[in-house]
């Protein structure tokens, strides 16, 4: 017999009621059917009298069920009309499936940034406005007509997109690959769902970060995979522990952004980017490469990515526009061997025939213009002069509560708190004084760490953006 999970976050009332409404939605219980007793039900579910009352006056507020003095507690005919119908349970809907909804700190995040639009934004993992290349685009798209075909393209993505690829990868990344070997994706999130949905099954054990982007991502969950943690420091990912995760769990596969890693900004070392592609050849083991910051290096001398050293083909690299030019164009890439690219390519293809063919003709024109080596140049330069700005704002401000190391390049600043807080507490204050970022719970690190990312807001909000969290952080430990 089913009972309550006294596991789930859920109110037991609430689980009850839902589970009663399911049964009188499958006809268990018809109309005007007599429900068991109270007492009777608690005894059945092995919870107090008290809760299974919560349960019925919850199903009698939404009109299913009404008491009768005397009589017990029936299924109501009155909401049914005179043949069985029930209005759907929508709550039950989208509470439902295996696909989870965002963590809960991201959509409280998302809800204060949609209430008030003048919070200062240092959570947003996106470019400024100001730090797109608009004017750019807009001339290419005046300078190039739209294709004269605009109907399905090829399932791996627009063909002249993945030749200039070929050409960016080279010269810019220092992979050698070709246009069969890349698919095109909707930015890098969409490359990991098709990984964890297509190439792993639920059980399935995988290595990524701690702290790690991907702890941010329900998808992993969704998938039903086991995570195991790689520690970060200083160096980046610590590989020591791939042996005895893959002895002790036969993980499957690793996850890793080594070039100024979201949402730590280290770049791993020479010497740990050796070992990790040797233990990985040595175990068999696929790496996934999120590559989306190397060319925001404020030296202006990209590090090079794993696959440029790669001698087996046993990394997945995932590229993307999203951090260097523009999230809107929504284009992203991933390099795999050919057939893990049909594999998944024809899963793509299920799930929309293809992304348009518009933006792919814009982001191939721009890859091959005279536009993108100017643009890069300029965007490390204004991300340099941000991340300046918030680190002159956190010393001045922050000076004895807080700890970070500077960032070489990428849009992100890891920070450690000297003062222990509540992460539910510090975001609410902080969004009341008109900032928002992200806890460091949300990346699987313990509490006591936040992320500000310099990117999204403006130059002249950053300096405000802090003293706002100052205030925020000393209102709760004072």
């Amino acid at each position: 017999m089913w009972k309550p999970d006294r596991q789930n976050k859920k109110p037991l009332y609430e689980q009850i009621a839902d589970h009663i409404e399911q049964r009188i939605s499958y006809g268990e219980f018809p109309p005007g059917s007599l429900l068991p007793s109270e007492r009777k039900l608690a005894e059945q579910l092995g919870v107090n009298r008290s809760t299974v009352i919560l349960a019925f006056a919850e199903l009698r507020s939404m009109g299913i069920i009404e008491s009768r003095s005397g009589s017990g507690t029936c299924v109501s005919n009155t909401k049914w009309g005179a043949t069985p119908k029930h209005t759907p349970n929508w709550k039950r809907y989208a509470e439902g499936g295996s696909f989870l909804p965002n963590l809960p700190f991201l959509r409280r995040i998302r809800e204060a940034l949609n209430q008030n639009t003048s919070l200062i934004d240092f959570a947003s993992g996106e470019l400024s406005g100001d730090l797109a290349p608009l004017d750019e685009i807009t001339k290419l798209m005046s300078e190039h007509p739209f294709p004269s075909y605009l109907g399905y393209v090829n399932p791996q993505g627009y063909v002249p997109l993945r030749q200039a690829l070929v050409t960016y990868l080279d010269q810019y990344r220092g992979i050698r690959t070709t246009e069969s070997s890349i698919l095109i994706t909707s930015g890098s999130q969409q490359s990991l769902y098709l990984i964890t949905q297509c190439l792993l099954s639920p059980g399935d054990a995988v290595a990524i970060e701690d702290p790690s982007y991907s702890y941010s991502l329900p998808m992993f969950q969704s998938a039903g995979l086991r995570l195991f943690r790689l520690p970060v420091d200083r160096e980046g990912v610590c590989p020591e522990e791939i042996r005895s995760l893959h002895k002790k769990h036969r993980i499957k596969m690793i996850f890793t952004n080594p070039n100024f890693q979201n949402p730590t900004g280290t770049l791993l070392s020479e010497q740990r980017r050796s070992q990790l592609l040797e233990i990985a050849s040595e175990l068999g083991l696929p790496i996934v490469e999120d590559d989306p910051y190397s060319l925001t290096d404020y030296e202006g001398i990209p590090r090079p990515p794993l696959k440029s050293i790669d001698p087996i083909g046993s990394i997945i690299y995932i590229g993307s526009f999203s951090k260097i030019a523009a999230s809107g164009l929504r284009i992203g890439w991933m390099v795999a061997p050919h057939s893990i690219v049909e594999r998944l390519a024809d899963a793509r293809q299920q799930m929309d025939f293809g992304l348009s063919v518009i933006p792919q003709q814009v982001a191939a024109q721009f890859l091959k213009s005279s536009y993108f080596e100017p643009h890069l140049e300029r965007l490390r330069m204004q991300l340099l002069f941000k991340r300046d700005l918030l680190v002159e704002a956190l010393n001045k401000e922050l000076p004895d509560l807080i700890q970070f190391n500077i960032p070489q390049g990428g849009h992100h600043m890891w920070c450690k708190l000297i003062s222990a807080v509540n992460d539910s507490k510090l975001l609410e204050e902080a969004i009341k004084q008109g900032v928002v970022f992200v806890p460091g719970s949300v990346y699987g690190s313990d509490s006591g760490f936040v992320r500000f990312t310099f990117a999204r807001a403006k130059a002249e909000e950053i300096g405000p953006g802090i003293v706002r969290f100052a205030k925020a952080l000393r209102e709760l430990i004072r």
